[in-house]
């Protein structure tokens, strides 16, 4: 059964094709002076951590993506309709 699962990303808002795969693009910067490197997930605005190394800073922003598309709860409770489940899986 398709049908769009919706969410929100900080200011911005987004659709997803149910069933269909989503893919999204991390984005590293070169590490700063203090060595850290950060990590941006491009396609979400707002979803971006920092690490020692790329993995490190890879998990990082994986993390914050997972929070990020985490159901708020007064959302959750207004609507109960429908769950869906997002895995984010480490490559």
């Amino acid at each position: 059964m398709k049908g769009w699962i919706t969410g929100t990303g900080g200011l911005s808002s987004y659709r997803v094709p149910r069933g269909d795969e989503l893919r999204m693009t991390i984005a590293y910067d070169e590490p700063d002076e203090a060595g850290w490197i950060v990590a941006r997930v491009v396609e979400v605005p707002g979803a971006a951590s920092q690490g020692r190394t790329r993995a490190e800073a890879r998990e990082n922003v994986l993390d914050a993506l997972r929070l990020m598309l985490s159901p708020d709860e007064a959302v959750t409770a207004a609507s109960p309709d429908e769950s869906v489940v997002v895995q984010l899986l480490s490559a």
